[in-house]
């Protein structure tokens, strides 16, 4: 039975359901006891909560709050967005967040919320951690222009690699030959990207909102940082050429220590046509040596030929100097949303006052777009200028 099922209980309900649950668990599975607690624990808290309803009648009835007999007041139904701003729903989340126990929050969804369906899927994070999670991706430029898809399970993207060209048809002449196109496939299978830092039992004590805004703007960020470092190693892994599992991303190379405006000029020339905002992504050390480059031969223009610059430092292990593209060429999947979901361990490290807190990111990253990038790479290994 499902945790909506059980809000919509009465008391009656809830011990024949608990009584049912009881004898099943005498003959029940390891799984299913799992199960079985888990319902037991919803059961209990709906409990809770009908008990306070029942003195709040009580009460009432003995002449606390509104006189008997006036009318009830009507209560006005909030958007989902109200709920989410408010400080109850605030804490409740909080509460969630840190017990993994999300009936509270979806008990204000249920009850005062006009009617948004079933109220299933994941809960919804406070409107403030929402703004600070899209902030956070804005801030890292090169997140920021990633393709995401929000697709549960493995994902299949297909890829041309090569297509014969139209032909011109005379009337009366031959059948043209029939058009030959080769095409691959890229899975995207999804893992977790995981962070975990240890807090002191005085942060756990911080209010809801400090809370929430500490661990979302700490381990989020360092998230969104691994994932952007692995588009990048994507892309500087990816074979020159593709084939039927891989989209190929070609090399141009340089002579000398560090790649120049003619260097980045030629590298563009392997990209295809129709990109929309082709970017370069270097280290500021090699943009500086471009700038010094173009200075000191007296160039008129921008060296980057019109093409913003973006900073990533590549691992002393890679040969690429830069890549140059556009980022819509990379797809990021994250099937569980973009927010990090959290998990709290207060007993591992509970002699030395500290709670471990792991956030983690469900995603797959990977180039399925040919055409869309090239590595500019040293002509001979160990020129890269990193």
């Amino acid at each position: 039975m499902t945790r909506e099922e059980i809000l919509r209980m009465n008391a009656s309900e809830l011990e024949v359901r608990a009584s049912e649950l009881a004898k099943e668990s005498e003959t029940a599975t390891a799984d299913r006891l799992a199960e079985i607690s888990a319902e037991l624990d919803a059961i209990e808290e709906r409990k809770k909560v009908l008990e306070i309803q029942k003195r709040a009648a009580e009460a009432v009835a003995k002449g606390a709050g509104q006189a008997i007999g006036q009318p009830t007041p009507k209560v006005e139904k909030r958007t989902i967005k109200e709920v989410r701003d408010s400080q109850e729903y605030i804490e409740a989340f909080a509460k969630y967040v840190r017990t993994n126990k999300d009936i509270e929050c979806r008990a204000l969804l249920t009850e005062n919320v006009e009617t948004i369906g079933d109220n299933s899927g994941p809960v919804p994070v406070p409107t403030f951690i929402e703004e600070r999670i899209r902030q956070a991706w804005e801030r890292d430029e090169i997140w920021s222009r990633i393709r995401k898809t929000f697709v549960p399970g493995n994902l299949k993207v297909g890829f041309e690699i090569s297509a014969t060209d139209a032909v011109w048809h005379e009337e009366g002449a031959e059948a043209p030959t029939e058009e030959k196109i080769i095409l691959g496939i890229v899975t995207m299978v999804p893992k977790t990207l995981k962070k975990w830092i240890k807090v002191s039992t005085e942060v756990m004590a911080l209010g809801a909102y400090d809370m929430l805004v500490y661990l979302y703007d700490e381990i989020t960020y360092k998230i969104i940082k691994k994932a952007t470092e692995t588009a990048m190693a994507k892309i500087d892994a990816a074979p020159a050429a593709s084939s039927s599992e891989a989209v190929g991303v070609p090399v141009a190379t340089f002579a000398g220590t560090n790649p120049t405006t003619a260097d980045i000029i030629n590298a563009k020339a392997l990209l295809k046509g129709d990109l929309n905002d082709v970017v370069i992504i270097c280290s500021r050390e090699t943009e500086a040596a471009v700038k010094v480059a173009a200075l000191g031969a007296g160039f008129a223009y921008d060296p980057f030929d019109g093409s913003q610059v973006l900073h990533y430092d590549f691992p002393n292990t890679s040969d690429t100097a830069m890549v140059i593209g556009d980022l819509s060429g990379i797809l990021a999947n994250l099937p569980e949303g973009n927010a990090v979901k959290f998990i709290f361990d207060e007993l591992s490290l509970a002699e030395d006052d500290l709670v471990k807190i792991v956030g983690r990111m469900m995603a797959s990253i990977e180039v399925v777009e040919p055409g869309a990038f090239v590595k500019v790479q040293p002509e001979e290994e160990g020129g890269s200028g990193e």
